[in-house]
């Protein structure tokens, strides 16, 4: 069954070319890292996984990247969305590189998938072949191996998790507990390639099932 994607929105992006020497020491920049490009998004998950799409075509390193209370229904401002992430590069036009592959990557490569026509209720099953340098620290695994990012609400991303599991030959190496800031829940999982792709299915279908049947068990 094909589900109707939901892609995140950039809401706002800026370049600082020569960041000043106060707030570098605030994101606790290197001497190379002179230049920043910040930018907020609809969707903090689909943020995070730009961000590390972003650190393996230009010479950047994630160093912020939050999300939002109460998502992006609840936002500060217009512009707020769901998370702020922030690039630190060695120039300009490096960090630049950095945001093109974020907002590739928001626009058509990573997308939560919705599970009912009002696009109130989604999931995000997204396998990330060959991870940068974000998302692996955030796993605690090597840089370059896949995983299988997995995110929905409360209770569907427990059960969710443990199909995924049972499904296929991976191991969790990070539990986001629900609630998260935005009262989400899921986890990564790391395999082979093919061993998260099976298990992002798995959690598909077996929050696709909760959705058609919620009370049943």
């Amino acid at each position: 069954m094909a589900l109707e994607r939901i892609h995140a929105d950039i809401l706002a992006v800026r370049v600082i070319p020569n960041v000043d020497p106060d707030l570098a020491k605030q994101f606790s920049l290197e001497p190379h890292q002179r230049s920043l490009a910040i930018f907020t998004s609809t969707v903090d998950d689909i943020g995070y996984t730009a961000l590390d799409e972003a650190t393996k075509r230009a010479a950047v390193e994630v160093v912020y990247a939050r999300s939002f209370y109460a998502g992006s229904g609840h936002a500060s401002g217009p512009l707020s969305g769901e998370m702020i992430g922030i690039l630190a590069g060695p120039s300009p036009d490096e960090v630049k590189s950095g945001m093109d592959a974020v907002l590739q990557t928001a626009e058509s490569d990573a997308y939560f998938e919705a599970l009912n026509h009002e696009k109130t209720h989604a999931l995000y099953a997204h396998v990330v072949s060959r991870t940068g340098s974000y998302l692996s620290k955030e796993a605690g695994i090597r840089q370059g191996e896949p995983l299988a990012y997995l995110i929905a609400p409360p209770l569907e991303a427990v059960y969710g998790l443990d199909a995924a599991m049972k499904a296929a030959d991976v191991k969790m190496v990070k539990f986001f507990g629900p609630p998260s800031e935005t009262n989400f829940g899921g986890g990564l999982l790391t395999g082979s390639q093919s061993a998260c792709q099976a298990a992002a299915d798995a959690f598909r279908d077996a929050i696709l099932e909760i959705a058609q049947n919620p009370i049943k068990y």
